[in-house]
């Protein structure tokens, strides 16, 4: 599978808590904070709800 880089760029303070909580189930913490997942359906969605925090690219 492709994998992709997830970078928090926003701040989450007076943001829902499902988007908080996606946040932290993506493993993103502090801004400026990139991960790296696989391209799953899953991981897809996550992204796709905090979409103006983080910003993605493919690895």
């Amino acid at each position: 599978m492709a994998k992709i880089k997830v970078t928090k760029v926003k701040s989450a303070i007076n943001r829902t808590k499902n988007q908080k909580r996606t946040l932290e189930a993506l493993g993103l913490k502090k801004i400026g904070q990139t991960v790296e997942h696989e391209d799953t359906p899953n991981i897809l969605g996550m992204v796709t709800k905090v979409k103006h925090l983080v910003s993605v690219e493919t690895a």
